[in-house]
């Protein structure tokens, strides 16, 4: 009998253990979002692996690279409660809601509103406090409640605790406006928010951050455009991780030029073409990545089946690519299937070839010549 009651407790406790953030509200309407043990009900979006980390019960941000951890599921209407902290002096992290699944083009960030989380030594100046701005960030929009001539609201008292300390923010959205209590009250408001239903994301900006006690209670749906929800999931997964070449296949030369800089990725090829290779591999797929010319100018290649395929090859100084470019940062998005690669440059099409290559499959690799910086380095595959 004891034994029998001992492989109940162990069963018991072994379902415990890989269950995920209840979604059974409490009596007063909270479920948790953070489960203590594991990331369940979250997705890194742009990070590494040592970003996010569970320690003692709480999710801790290492604060590299630039990047974001989102919740799984969508949310229009709800209250979002957090206790936070900064580990170091001066840190700087944040709190993303009404999120698209993925980042904005040229920034580490997601279009989305946004709750700022300083630490005291950071600063306070006619720009920022360290104590709950809230503002839209890369295409969202918000009426600022106590503006300063801009779309950033500003807390009408100073609440927040220095690190090490612990915070308290309730983050109160519904129907497209949003207030933040700070330590138990009510110091910042925003109204006419776009989107209005998103993702919540954790940012993660330098800044080392213990979370704890995550949880929401969502509210009624209100009527919404469609114009106003947020990119849905799409399935990408992120290829860099912004802290090394982790899933890069490069010959040992070319490592001497391919440079990690945080969320960017750095490539000098003034000399001789430089390739780099994705150790996953793919049939079909969808792939984006953001480019930015460094020099003056550049070409690529891409390679969707890697070196032993055929590829699409383009200068940023001549058409079709040249001629699709705008200044800064640009948003390339290609589609591979049944051998034709469609490539879309900010969202306009840009250029389609029928390709040799592998029936099974292969890596995406390309080929630079000149100095190129790289980011937001998504694929999915297709069915």
């Amino acid at each position: 009998m004891k034994i029998m009651q001992c492989l109940l407790v162990c069963v018991f406790l072994s379902a415990c253990g890989s269950t995920p953030p209840s979604q059974d509200p409490a009596p007063d309407g909270f479920r948790s979002l953070f489960n203590g043990r594991d990331l369940t009900g979250w997705r890194p979006v742009n990070t590494a692996p040592s970003t996010w980390t569970v320690v003692d019960g709480m999710l801790h941000c290492d604060g590299k690279p630039t990047g974001e951890l989102r919740t799984t599921e969508m949310f229009q209407n709800f209250i979002f409660e957090v206790e936070w902290r900064h580990l170091v002096s001066g840190g700087n992290a944040g709190i993303f809601v009404w999120a698209d699944d993925i980042t904005a083009r040229g920034v580490p960030f997601h279009r989305s509103v946004e709750v700022q989380v300083l630490d005291h030594g950071y600063g306070n100046t006619n720009s920022h406090t360290t104590h709950g701005d809230i503002f839209p960030i890369h295409g969202a929009r918000m009426i600022p409640v106590n503006g300063r001539g801009g779309s950033r609201a500003f807390p009408t008292e100073s609440r927040s605790n220095p690190s090490p300390e612990w915070n308290h923010y309730s983050i109160h959205c519904n129907a497209g406006s949003i207030t933040l209590a700070v330590n138990g009250k009510v110091v910042t408001r925003g109204n006419l928010c776009s989107p209005s239903k998103g993702y919540i994301c954790l940012e993660s900006e330098g800044g080392q951050v213990d979370y704890r006690n995550m949880r929401i209670k969502v509210l009624p749906d209100t009527p919404i455009d469609d114009a106003d929800v947020a990119q849905a999931e799409q399935g990408f997964e992120t290829l860099y991780t912004g802290v090394d070449l982790d899933g890069w296949v490069l010959s040992p030369g070319d490592r001497d030029r391919l440079h990690v800089r945080d969320w960017v990725l750095r490539a000098e090829a003034e000399q001789n073409t430089l390739a780099l290779s994705t150790e996953r591999t793919f049939k079909d797929y969808e792939f984006i990545f953001d480019l930015k010319v460094a020099g003056d100018r550049a070409a690529l290649a891409i390679l969707p089946h890697g070196s032993r395929g055929k590829g699409l090859h383009l200068r940023t100084d001549s058409a079709p690519l040249g001629a699709a470019l705008t200044p800064g940062w640009n948003r390339l998005r290609g589609t591979y299937r049944a051998g034709v690669l469609d490539l879309a440059v900010n969202g306009a099409p840009c250029s389609s070839a029928r390709l040799e290559g592998p029936r099974a499959g292969g890596p995406l690799r390309l080929e630079v010549e000149g100095v190129l910086d790289l980011s937001n380095l998504y694929a999915r595959d297709l069915d």
